[in-house]
């Protein structure tokens, strides 16, 4: 646990003794409450989320739906339209936005100051970090369900059961997107340099995936090396995990690596975080040379 110590600076002390799940169901409301009131406060949030997906639905794959074909793969018993391929690969993309936005405003916490006011709470800080983890996935969760249901005047429908089967897919799938920006905010200095790691990490890891077309047409294409990009690329295995489930079956492989991966990114985050980073700098700076 942080203190605040004589000198004005934080110091780490460890937790003792076991953390009452009491404290950590009153530290996972507050942050969770928090999340959605800014989530309501900021109505575009919602519309940002849902349009650029919604573009690709709309206008990308309306464009190409004649120009590609999938054949009876796994999932699929039968041929489908390319806009019901694609949606997975959406759901992805809004898990992923989501994870950024929740990342970016952890950053911003760190540059107002508002960690330290978090960090004086009784609990490991690996568990504070979680709750924000679980807060933002929360919501992306739910705009995932939000775009399910705009997909059906669109003529994207799926069984009533898929949207219960789903709904672990999109959990799991998200605490490792969330993770991951997590992870890559221990590095991000300021709120800018956001812009940034959405054009090297959020479109690389979308278009370089099977969110927009099969891994096997990559291949079959002759495009080797953007094959095995795909293959390395955790973010395929999530959106396959999102795919198999919307059609109630379970894929192994995606869950296991998604799995694996949420626990790596969430170490990663644990031991690289310094709430301090930002109220570091600003002292440095404001200190005369």
């Amino acid at each position: 646990m942080s203190m605040l110590s004589n000198a004005g600076k934080f110091t780490e002390r460890p937790y003792r003794g076991a953390t009452p799940l009491i404290h950590v169901a009153r530290a996972l409301r507050a942050v969770t409450t928090r999340e959605v009131l800014k989530f309501v406060q900021q109505r575009g949030r919602l519309l940002s989320a849902l349009v650029r997906p919604l573009m690709w639905l709309a206008v990308f794959a309306a464009g190409f739906y004649n120009v590609f074909g999938v054949s009876i793969i796994p999932p699929y018993k039968v041929y489908i339209t390319y806009q019901e391929y694609i949606v997975p690969g959406l759901l992805g993309i809004i898990l992923l936005f989501h994870g950024m936005q929740s990342s970016l405003s952890m950053v911003y916490d760190r540059e107002m100051g508002v960690m330290r006011l978090l960090l004086t709470a009784p609990l490991p800080r690996w568990i504070l970090l979680a709750c924000k983890l679980v807060a933002g996935t929360s919501l992306s969760v739910l705009t995932c369900y939000v775009f399910l249901a705009v997909c059906i005047p669109f003529g994207v429908t799926f069984d009533p059961t898929a949207w219960l089967e789903v709904l672990p897919a999109l959990i799991v799938s998200g605490l490792m997107l969330g993770a991951l920006w997590l992870f890559i905010s221990v590095y991000i200095r300021q709120v800018e340099n956001f812009a940034g790691a959405m054009n090297f990490v959020m479109f690389p890891m979308f278009f370089f995936s099977s969110a927009l077309y099969p891994l096997w047409k990559l291949q079959q294409s002759g495009s080797e090396w953007v094959y095995y990009v795909a293959l390395a690329n955790p973010f395929t295995y999530a959106v396959e995990l999102i795919r198999f489930a919307l059609y109630g079956q379970f894929e192994p492989t995606s869950a296991a690596v998604v799995t694996g991966a949420t626990a790596l990114f969430f170490l990663l985050a644990v031991l690289g975080y310094n709430p301090q980073r930002g109220m570091i700098r600003r002292t440095a700076q404001a200190q005369p040379a």
